[in-house]
């Protein structure tokens, strides 16, 4: 779709109207499109989230364990951007009128929509969560009323070894074990998942593997073998899930609800919306669906932005060749893991440890909400 197209033949007295982007969901991706957006074009951008502060989502483990982490307000991170920014919840895409349905009964209208609502983790029955801020301080205030007891993380992803090792090593009178249904580490390389075990060893992590959950109880975990798993608190971490807007829009998407996009990132169905981040079906220079990650949405919304500039210019939008570079993993505030990856994600034997990992992490965490702020940082590999 050209820019002719997009914008029809709408005119204001002195020339042509502005294009209008709407952007929905304010993550690491939507923040950082909106901000780009606004740096590379001259339409009116709109930002639409549900709240109105900005979820560091990757320090959620953090706040669990007590430490006080920075929520900005929106209205601060895009001051004199031009964004205008509306709390509100998009509940509904009309595609062939070009608006979007808001929650509070109001309606935008767009000549390109940036879809970028993210990724929850789906939680079940008397378990607790890290996904979103809500559910991360109950989570604390629970274990900081606990004087003892036992804690089962469920998920040996990224997320879960995280939260087992913080929680583990802000709260030792309690006994953590992190329940996954492979082997820890691995999709790390040697080095790397022989340093994680050790970690976990020094913080008094038990490592349930090879056990997949079936069910959780008040009192814990049943198992897929038949066997009880005792916890006084589960944590889930099992996972992402999107939501189903985009389907029930009809927007074409893969079967867990990802929109479909091509090289550009513009939707294979309807190509004056863009989709960046956990939401979208992605490929990076490999061939395959980038994962959901903050890695992945922040360069996404970068190249996404560009793409929109392409196209509102008249010009023809370049592919996204993403190649990946690291997975760091926070281990505790005094551990960490720094593991190069080749372009497809596969790890190479290359590993950073220990203290300077950590401070390394540390450093990605904080240039992650830098960049919302400064989003002409490059922020791919």
């Amino acid at each position: 779709m050209t820019a002719t197209e997009i914008l029809g033949t709408r005119r204001v007295r002195g020339g042509r109207e502005r294009a209008r982007v709407v952007v929905i969901g304010g993550g690491y991706g939507g923040q950082l499109a909106a901000q780009s957006l606004a740096r590379r074009t001259d339409a009116t951008v709109t930002l639409v989230n549900d709240g109105d502060r900005f979820v560091q989502r990757v320090r959620l483990h953090q706040v669990a364990s007590g430490q006080p982490i920075d929520a900005p307000r929106f209205a601060d991170l895009l001051g004199g951007t031009g964004v205008r920014f509306l709390d509100d919840r998009a509940t509904g895409i009309d595609l062939a009128a070009h608006r979007v349905s808001l929650r509070d009964g109001g309606a935008l209208d767009y000549d390109v929509l940036v879809y970028a609502l993210g990724s929850h983790t789906p939680i079940p029955e008397h378990a607790h969560d890290v996904s979103t801020t809500a559910g991360a301080a109950r989570l604390g205030e629970r274990l900081r009323d606990a004087r003892t007891g036992r804690v089962a993380v469920v998920g040996g992803g990224l997320t879960g070894l995280e939260t087992a090792t913080e929680i583990a090593e802000a709260f030792p009178r309690l006994t953590t074990t992190l329940v996954t249904d492979g082997a820890l580490g691995a999709d790390l390389s040697g080095r790397g998942a022989a340093h994680v075990r050790r970690v976990c060893a020094r913080l008094g992590v038990r490592l349930l593997e090879h056990a997949s959950v079936v069910a959780v109880r008040p009192d814990g975990l049943t198992l897929a073998d038949g066997a009880d798993e005792p916890a006084d608190v589960v944590v889930w971490t099992a996972g992402f899930a999107v939501g189903d807007l985009a389907a029930r829009a009809g927007l074409a998407v893969d079967a867990r609800g990802r929109a479909l996009v091509d090289a550009t990132l513009r939707s294979s169905s309807h190509p004056d919306v863009v989709a960046i981040g956990d939401a979208a079906a992605a490929v990076g220079s490999d061939g395959s669906v980038v994962r959901m990650a903050c890695a992945t949405a922040m360069p996404a919304a970068q190249h996404g932005a560009r793409t929109v500039a392409a196209v509102l210019a008249g010009s023809e939008p370049r592919p996204w060749g993403f190649r990946y570079a690291v997975r760091c993993i926070s281990l505790g505030r005094r551990d960490g893991l720094l593991q190069v990856v080749h372009g497809d994600d596969r790890p190479r034997d290359l590993v950073l440890t220990g203290r300077g990992a950590a401070r390394v992490k540390e450093a990605i965490c904080v240039n992650a909400l830098r960049v919302q702020t400064h989003p002409r940082i490059p922020t791919s590999a």
